[in-house]
């Protein structure tokens, strides 16, 4: 079974009371690859998801400690200098910003197959990993 990496915009959207929609497919979503133990996340993920789960969506920091604390059933890629000199590469020759470089090399480095974001164009390969986004 392929492996998915999770961008930070499908964490927050789980939280998101504004679009409920959103918020539930994004939350089944996540339960499913937890279930099937085919989710990835990086330390990217898990800090730019509370930074914005506490400062856009208004969030208690201990609530978002204890939902990162539920994301250690996801494989967890650990930034590294090597990670952001391939997404340096990754940026330059793909045409992308560093952010979205950096999340698409941690992917590379889990050997995921699937990206599930909604900040790149859905269907483009980058690196070996197929964009998708999942909440169209």
């Amino acid at each position: 079974m392929s492996k998915v990496f999770i961008d930070t915009n499908i964490l927050v959207y789980s939280l998101d009371q504004s679009n409920s929609e959103k918020r539930d497919r994004c939350r089944n979503l996540i339960r499913e690859v937890i279930t099937e133990k085919r989710g990835v996340i990086s330390t990217q993920v898990v800090q730019e998801f509370y930074v914005v789960a506490t400062n856009k969506l208004g969030a208690e920091p201990l609530l978002i400690k204890d939902i990162i604390t539920s994301l250690d059933r996801l494989e967890t890629v650990i930034i590294t200098p090597a990670i952001i000199k391939e997404a340096i590469d990754c940026a330059i020759i793909n045409r992308l910003s560093f952010w979205d470089s950096l999340i698409i090399a941690a992917a590379e480095s889990a050997k995921c197959d699937i990206l599930w974001t909604e900040d790149l164009k859905d269907g483009q390969i980058v690196r070996g990993v197929r964009i998708v986004n999942p909440i169209v």
